[in-house]
Formats: C-alpha cells, sequence, structure tokens
C-alpha cells in the first residue's frame, strides 16, 4: 500500500498512533537535549527553552513539553527562515537562526534555530528549538530593561541568517554575538545547546523515515494535522456559541508609572472556530510591554488549547480554526521600532482574559486569575572582575477551579518556567537569598482557595549590582471567579544597607550595593466559588499548613481556625 496516496481513513491506525508518539518523543528528546546542554541558570534550571518539528512549509509537526508561548512563537520564526532561505536551497546540515520581533520573532533575548530533516538526500521535516538567552546586550544586563523606548536598547537584532551553512559555522554572525553580550561564552554555550537539540531532532527523524518509509511519514504528518484540526472544532463547537469579553490592566508600561495599559478582548466563538479581537486594547506603549504578533498568537493558540480536549494531539491542526483581530498600532500589534522585551506579562493577561472571558459560558471549565510572574535580573562584575547576568521569573499562585484549589507557587499558562533553586543563585553569583517561602493569605479565598504566592529576600554581597524589576499586580489583584474572593496583590521593598526603605512602583532599573536587601511578595491566584462553600476540613488544614493564617480564617474566610 503507498501510504502517500492512501486516503486518511485507509491508514492503519496502529501506525499512525505509533507515529505519534515517536514525533512527541523525538520532541521531548530535542528538549531534554536543551535543558542539559545549556550553560544558563535560566534554561538549566527555570527552564526557559523549547523545541518543536515542523513539517516542509512551516506547520508545527509537534512539540515537546515546555513553554507553551515559545512553541506557537516558533511559527512565524520558521516561515521567515523559510521566506529568506527557500526549502530549495537548503542543504544537509545546514542551520538558521533569526530573533528579529518584527520579522517573526518574539523578543531579543528569545533566538529561534532552525535545521532542516533530510533522509537519502531528500527533505523531509524540519528541527527547530527556542532558548531564552540570558544576555543579548542592550541597555541594561539581561537584555529586559524595564525602561526602554526603542528596539535598539535592548540588544542586537539577528535577522534570518545561516547560523551553520554545509558545515561551516558562520563565524562573521558569532563574532557579532560575542561581542554584544556580556557573556559571550554562556551566550554560545546555549547556542550551541540549541544546535545539539535540532541535530537529534534531524537524527531522529531520519531514523523514523527508514522505518516507515519518507512517503509514508509525509501521508501520516497530513493525516495527523487534519485529524487535530476537526477534533478542535469539534471540541469548540461544545462551547455556548456567542461573544463574551473580558478587560484587565498592566500597572503600567515601565516609563509612565502612573499610566494603566487596557488589554481588551472580545471572544467569539460558532461553527467550530474561535475569533479573537483586541479592539479596545490600548494604544502601544512608550515602555517595552508591546506585543508583536507572534505574542499575541501564542496566547491565543494556549487559551484554544487550555479550553479544548487535552487528548487532542498538540500540532498546527489544533491552530486552524483560530483567526484574530490586531488593531495596527496597538499594544497587540506595534509599528518598528516599539520596544517589546517586556512582552510576556502582556502574553499571559491576553491568556487570562481570553479564559475568564468563557467564565460566563462555562464556568466549570475555567479557572480563576492566574498571578503574573515577576521577572528579576541581576548583573555587574563579580570580585574575580568577571561580568554574570543571572535572571528568573519568580512565580505566583494559579488560580482556583471547579474541581480544587490552585497552585502554589507555580508558573502557569503561557510561560510553565520554573523558580530557580537558592543554591543556583547563590553557587555562582554575589547574591544572597535571605528567604524563600509561600506567602501566608496571598491567595484568593473562595470554595476553592487560589494558590499562594511566594515570598523571597535577596541580599546584595558587593556593590553596584545593576537590579532591574518587572512584574505585575502591585495595582490591581488576581481575580476569582463564580463568587470567589481576589488574591493578595504583589509588594516589592528595597531596603537599602542604611535602612531606607522604598517601594518599588512594579517596574524598575535600579542598582544594588552591598547590604541592600530586595523583598519580593509575589500574589496569588483568584478563589472560585463563595467561601462559604469552603470544607471546614480543608480551611482547618490551611491553618496547621500556615497558608492561611488564624486572623484571615476568622475574618475573611469566617470559618473555624
Amino acid at each position: 500500500m503507498d501510504l502517500a496516496t492512501t486516503p486518511a481513513d485507509e491508514i492503519d491506525p496502529i501506525t499512525l498512533e505509533v507515529v505519534r508518539n515517536k514525533l512527541d518523543g523525538i520532541a521531548n528528546e530535542m528538549e531534554w537535549t536543551l535543558l542539559t546542554s545549556s550553560f544558563s541558570p535560566i534554561v538549566k534550571e527555570g527552564m526557559d527553552a523549547s523545541a518543536s518539528l515542523f513539517t516542509l512549509d512551516g506547520t508545527t509537526l509537534s512539540q515537546a513539553s515546555a513553554i507553551p508561548a515559545h512553541l506557537t512563537m516558533l511559527i512565524p520564526c520558521v516561515e521567515n527562515m523559510l521566506e529568506e532561505f527557500p526549502l530549495a536551497t537548503m542543504r544537509e546540515g545546514d542551520l538558521y537562526c533569526m530573533n528579529d520581533p518584527y520579522a517573526g520573532g518574539t523578543h531579543i533575548p528569545d533566538i529561534a534555530v532552525l535545521m532542516p530533516v533530510f533522509h537519502n538526500g531528500r527533505p523531509i521535516a524540519l528541527s527547530a528549538a527556542m532558548t531564552h538567552h540570558q544576555d543579548m546586550g542592550g541597555s541594561a544586563p539581561g537584555s529586559i530593561p524595564t525602561d526602554a523606548t526603542e528596539l535598539y536598547q535592548e540588544g542586537l537584532i539577528i535577522p534570518a541568517l545561516p547560523l551553520v551553512r554545509e558545515g561551516k559555522y558562520n563565524e562573521t554572525l558569532i563574532k557579532m554575538m560575542r561581542l554584544n553580550s556580556r557573556i559571550p561564552d554562556t551566550l554560545i554555550g546555549d547556542l550551541n545547546a540549541q544546535i545539539a537539540a535540532c541535530r537529534v531532532g534531524a537524527k531522529r527523524m531520519s531514523a523514523l523515515a527508514d522505518t516507515v518509509g519518507a512517503n509514508e511519514l509525509s501521508a501520516i504528518f497530513d493525516t495527523l494535522l487534519n485529524r487535530s484540526e476537526a477534533l478542535t472544532r469539534a471540541a469548540l463547537e461544545t462551547l455556548p456559541a456567542g461573544t463574551y469579553h473580558s478587560v484587565d490592566y498592566l500597572d503600567n508600561d515601565g516609563v509612565e508609572l502612573d499610566k494603566r495599559v487596557r488589554v481588551e478582548v472580545a471572544v467569539t466563538i460558532g461553527d467550530g472556530t474561535l475569533h479573537v479581537d483586541f479592539t479596545g486594547t490600548s494604544a502601544q506603549v512608550r515602555g517595552p510591554f508591546n506585543v508583536v504578533p507572534s505574542g499575541s498568537m501564542a496566547a491565543v493558540n494556549y487559551a484554544v488549547r487550555a479550553l479544548t480536549d487535552s487528548t487532542i494531539p498538540t500540532n498546527g491542526g489544533c491552530f486552524r480554526p483560530v483567526t484574530m483581530n490586531l488593531p495596527a498600532g496597538s499594544l497587540v500589534n506595534p509599528k518598528r521600532p516599539a520596544p517589546v522585551n517586556a512582552r510576556s506579562a502582556v502574553i499571559k493577561m491576553i491568556a487570562n482574559n481570553i479564559i475568564h472571558a468563557l467564565a460566563e459560558a462555562v464556568p466549570d471549565r475555567v479557572t480563576a486569575f492566574n498571578a503574573n510572574q515577576h521577572i528579576l535580573m541581576f548583573g555587574g562584575i563579580d570580585a574575580a572582575d568577571k561580568p554574570f547576568v543571572v535572571g528568573e521569573g519568580v512565580c505566583g499562585g494559579t488560580g482556583a477551579h471547579a474541581r480544587g484549589d490552585g497552585l502554589d507557587s507555580f508558573d502557569s499558562d503561557t510561560t510553565n518556567g520554573m523558580n530557580l533553586p537558592v543554591e543556583a543563585i547563590e553557587m555562582d553569583f554575589p547574591i544572597l537569598m535571605r528567604r524563600s517561602e509561600l506567602r501566608p493569605d496571598s491567595g484568593g479565598a473562595g470554595t476553592y482557595r487560589g494558590g499562594l504566592g511566594l515570598l523571597r529576600e535577596y541580599e546584595a554581597l558587593q556593590d553596584d549590582i545593576t537590579f532591574t524589576h518587572r512584574a505585575e499586580h502591585h495595582f490591581s489583584d488576581p481575580r476569582g471567579i463564580a463568587g470567589g474572593g481576589d488574591a493578595m496583590r504583589a509588594h516589592t521593598i528595597i531596603t537599602r544597607a542604611d535602612g531606607r526603605q522604598e517601594t518599588v512602583p512594579s517596574k524598575t532599573v535600579t542598582r544594588l550595593d552591598k547590604g541592600d536587601v530586595v523583598l519580593i511578595q509575589t500574589p496569588g491566584g483568584g478563589g472560585w466559588g463563595p467561601v462559604s462553600g469552603r470544607d471546614p476540613a480543608a480551611l482547618a488544614k490551611d491553618v496547621d499548613d500556615r497558608k492561611v493564617s488564624t486572623a484571615a480564617a476568622r475574618s475573611t474566610w469566617a470559618g473555624p481556625a
């Protein structure tokens, strides 16, 4: 039987399922290669890197269990590289890279690497990886300055370029990247991990073609994509048709600190499709919280996967029923050279807004609002006269839902990273972690409690450390749903060595000297359902576990302490 010309319903279902799982296995092996081969803590411990396989036309074929936003944002990156370097010009062993946010990328620290996969001299697929690099230059260590007002302040912009061509590295590009990073060895180490991941994907895909046959694989790819599309449309048809709205606000844009930034969505569902209209969202802002279309698309696609059947294989077919309206010149579709380094805050807010909008239609299938991340960056020159940069995303709590409490200090939805272990920070950097613990009472009250935020305290062990702080929910609370309470908002204080205290207004780039202490208190997740529905035994356990204080149990929860 020639599967290349065989109708989808005649392809052996066992072979189809074996190949599907093999593809997922390959993507996850690529991801494992990324995480275990990289140099920077943000990847090794924070897991801020992702891998994916694509068909030859740039359609997502399989994704690793990684960063949802990365995995969707790889799609336009791959499209851009294919436009610049058509498949017919690619050769076995070639690799390409790019990070330009206005040519399909996301923000400058995220570099995408692409490798064509060949079998017996014929291209059969594409292997790709994206990593958040710890420093790409720019005005502040870590390349995420919250006070940036144009893209050029955020680091080195890389258009689609060959990274390896016919086995030879693009040494000019490598030299430029090294010269523009404060930590060039770490940058190239992480880039090499991406190359290794892509090569693993190519090797495993070629071996799969040996077993199944290249023509047969092509037919299976089409079938898998079409089936995921059909299943997604069927799942969307189970949602009540209509248009649903939600609005939320960023604390500020990092430059105009007293100005809230509006994110509005209108979600229309019907006939197995989902359309998101961003009309009403703020115009592009001066600060770096603008989101190019790849990021907006990532948030929408994540929400689709979260709201539909989780057993549907995730590939490009899932995204075919999705459309968007992104007003030109808006926060979610800015014009070059608007800065974009802090786009993840808006991406997470979009995803939360879409899910919250549908609380009216399917309250039992959505969560309350999740907390946004605190993004921290420390950089300088250490005692050995060596540049250092270390960053982390400090997690808050996730929203509660109809089946249980939210998760404590857990990075959810589109980012899906990890808190850095204390040891990873203290081992290599002049930072002392004085405290790291859950933040009592931070989760929203309700029948089910929102997850708790985190309290972390960092002490500078030397002078002249550049500190970047980026967060949300300093001026608003993550909301509860279905009668659940709002979560506790964020709060950050810098206590200087001389005892002076400074409250951080959500975003800042400042200097820390020896003895200065930063106290981070991340928000919790919103609660679900009325407080009166809370199981007294669950509340009593929360009090015993010090997740809820005795005072809050008596007042907010009005239950037994």
